[in-house]
């Protein structure tokens, strides 16, 4: 802390820079003073009780936050690096993109920019050394005065130390938050851990919370009025952050954020009872959030070709009856319509309308009448079959006047008087057809008749 407060005095930056690390360091001082006094005396017991009153636990959210402001202090230094730095390698922006990257390179290659001279091998990867070495002999920059090199070189080690005080404090906080909050820290992590508990109120609070609330925990209201808001993400919290819920793929994260909400959720509320204290429960719940993760990345199953059923030509039972018989005798064809539908091949035909052109009568009121518009219609598949016996005495029956089939005895409205087609009326013997139908069968039939046969005729 000697280093640091000796370079807070000799920094040469604008008041609102000194003013922000003035407050940093003073905290920053304190709070490294309380983690190197409790470090120094191990704890002897868990936690008892509420969790917000061990003397511990406000530490260790505050050594969070700690970490955060860090960060956001280390962002401040690396643009006042990169504005200044610009004017001798302009083009190292570009190259490498992370602020702690960018400071050691800097503090590396200083300004000569001999990369083969400067080891860059523990800062960046061979594929970025070489394009930054190849980038490096052709820039445009100029070389920096002493003052202004001796300015960057100041920020870089600045950022450096505070750099190694987070790295402590995140130590420390990941050592502590397996006795505050074992289960929980097992599954998302101690850092989101401490997070969750620092916003939420307390473990107390965090484990009271549904599983929806705890997923926005730490989200940022933001107000773009005028702006896009296309890559803007609502909803999204610590746990959306998590490098568990980051390792996934961009369209699996919020459901992959849901998951681990509910099982932070149960684990919260496990440490806030003191059960499990060696975080088995913890460890079992990171083991079904990988096990359901795995399952999202599994590519779905290639459904494999259903062949076509096979044809089933065998006739269906249909519903019968006098309600469905009668049914379809009322939207049955009429006989009218039948005609109307009918053409006559080679024929042609006028319209019956001017508006619409092919819309004929067919075959109607040609060759006889029509028959009635809605007689009775009946279908053949319900039709009751008729016998060819009984088809011929009805049709006698019908030529000859009719005749009872009581005893063969003629009915006595039988009449000698038949119309005929051709003659009209014609006087005949109602008798006769019978006795000649009796004639052929006794030839054949009877018991009396024997065999015939036929000559041959020549």
């Amino acid at each position: 802390m000697r280093g640091l407060t000796k370079l807070k005095l000799n920094w040469p930056l604008s008041l609102k820079i000194y003013l922000a690390v003035c407050d940093l360091t003073f905290l920053l001082m304190n709070m490294m003073g309380n983690i190197d006094c409790f470090l120094e005396n191990p704890r002897q017991s868990n936690v008892v009780g509420p969790v917000e009153a061990d003397p511990e636990y406000q530490l260790i959210v505050d050594s969070n936050n700690m970490a955060v402001e860090i960060d956001n202090e280390t962002t401040t230094i690396h643009k006042f690096i990169k504005d200044k730095y610009s004017k001798r390698f302009p083009e190292l922006e570009s190259l490498v993109h992370t602020p702690l990257e960018y400071i050691q390179t800097v503090k590396l290659l200083q300004n000569e920019l001999e990369v083969t001279r400067a080891d860059l091998s523990e800062v960046l990867p061979a594929a970025t050394i070489m394009v930054v070495s190849v980038t490096a002999s052709t820039t445009q920059g100029h070389r920096l005065e002493e003052g202004e090199l001796q300015k960057i070189l100041e920020a870089c080690e600045m950022a450096l130390e505070i750099n190694s005080y987070k790295i402590k404090i995140l130590a420390y906080v990941e050592s502590r938050m397996s006795l505050v909050a074992p289960n929980l820290s097992r599954i998302v992590g101690p850092t989101v851990a401490a997070k969750l508990m620092g916003i939420a109120g307390g473990l107390t609070s965090l484990s009271k919370m549904p599983a929806c609330n705890i997923l926005v925990v730490g989200a940022q209201k933001k107000t773009l009025a005028g702006f896009s808001t296309a890559s803007v993400l609502p909803h999204t919290g610590v746990i959306y952050y998590s490098e568990m819920v980051q390792n996934m793929p961009q369209d699996a994260r919020r459901k992959a954020a849901r998951l681990l909400a509910a099982k932070s959720t149960l684990a919260a509320r496990v440490d806030s009872f003191h059960e499990s204290p060696d975080g088995s429960i913890g460890e079992r719940l990171a083991t079904e959030v990988r096990m359901k993760f795995n399952k999202i990345l599994e590519p779905p199953h290639v459904k494999a070709p259903k062949p076509l059923p096979k044809p089933d030509d065998l006739p269906r039972k249909k519903r019968g009856g006098r309600r469905v018989r009668k049914q379809k005798e009322r939207y049955a064809q009429s006989e009218m319509r039948k005609q109307a539908n009918r053409m006559t091949f080679g024929e042609i035909q006028e319209d019956a309308y001017q508006e619409d052109l092919g819309f004929t009568t067919g075959q109607l009121g040609k060759g006889g009448g029509t028959g009635p518009v809605r007689g009775p219609t009946v279908d053949k598949k319900t039709q009751v079959s008729i016998s060819k016996r009984l088809q011929r005495q009805i049709q006698k029956a019908q030529v000859f006047g009719g005749k009872s089939s009581v005893r063969g005895t003629t009915s006595g409205t039988a009449s000698s008087v038949a119309f005929t087609p051709l003659q009209g009326l014609e006087i005949v013997n109602p008798m006769a057809a019978e006795k000649r139908l009796q004639e052929a069968n006794q030839k054949y039939f009877s018991s009396a008749a024997g065999f015939r046969s036929q000559k041959p005729t020549i």
